[in-house]
């Protein structure tokens, strides 16, 4: 498996979604099952947040990587409602006791809401201190945001990103990698089935004997970023990684580019 820094860290390229999983009692042992297939893999960066199911995703993930806490680059995101200084001490604490673990690798702000930047990063600071965290970052934050924190240690930027959703290309993943800041892809093959109902998708999946979603994330992989999609079954988690070995050819990327253009001017930042 391929690996970018986060902060100085090596983490899997391919990651593992949370969102919209721990909400059912029937499908917990497949999505646990899931999980724990996903890191076998190499697949072992693992993000949730405390806004999934309200904790659900978080206490699901705890019992996923019981006994494999070393073998997890772990991530969790607070709430923009709690993100005051004191919030997000408390905010982080809950996590950690839902995640039945004493360190998270990577705590976010969820998106930016009410409260300064300023705050909250006192707040990831003091978890520093505190060993409840080893770095931070934030998530659905645009260039001009990301300004505000160009003197301080932000790791990481958790964004949308797919072919139907690229407007990141023309400025936010330049200034990245030009700050060192890592870029994770969120939906990487997008919500509800339509971007892999595309025929250009379709097309090139046939073609290589492979499935649209393996087509886009292939696409995304092709970025120095972090692509974390949801497998809530060992075969979606399987067929998730095998995606990492799927070289696209400059015809397969042309034909996207086609269907999907690049950004030529600034768009407003993508979020779900």
């Amino acid at each position: 498996m391929k690996t970018l820094s986060i902060g100085g860290r090596p983490v899997p390229q391919l990651g593992q979604g949370t969102w919209n999983m721990g909400d059912s009692a029937t499908k917990r042992p497949q999505e646990i099952a899931a999980l724990r297939r996903g890191i076998e893999l190499g697949m072992t960066l693992i993000d949730t947040a405390e806004m999934y199911g309200s904790g659900r995703s978080e206490r699901l993930v705890g019992e996923a990587i019981s006994g494999l806490r070393d073998e997890v680059y772990l991530i969790s995101k607070v709430l923009p409602s709690n993100a005051s200084s004191e919030g997000t001490i408390r905010a982080c604490e809950a996590s950690l006791q839902r995640l039945g673990v004493e360190t998270l690798d990577l705590y976010l702000l969820h998106w930016r809401g009410r409260y300064p930047l300023a705050e909250t990063v006192e707040g990831f600071a003091r978890l520093q201190e505190q060993g409840k965290i080893r770095a931070w970052g934030v998530s659905n934050l645009d260039v001009n945001e990301l300004e505000e924190l160009r003197n301080a240690a932000c790791a990481a930027n958790q964004v949308l990103y797919n072919p139907e959703y690229r407007g990141i290309e023309f400025d936010l993943l330049p200034w990245c990698q030009q700050h060192r800041m890592a870029v994770m892809a969120y939906s990487p093959v997008g919500q509800g089935g339509d971007l892999l109902s595309a025929p250009v998708l379709r097309q090139i999946a046939q073609q290589h004997g492979v499935t649209p979603a393996q087509v886009a994330l292939a696409w995304c992989l092709r970025q120095p970023v972090i692509a974390i999609p949801k497998a809530g079954s060992v075969a979606h988690v399987e067929e998730n990684a095998a995606a990492a070995n799927l070289q696209l050819t400059p015809d397969d990327l042309t034909a996207i580019d086609q269907a999907f253009p690049a950004p030529r001017k600034k768009q407003r930042l993508a979020m779900l």
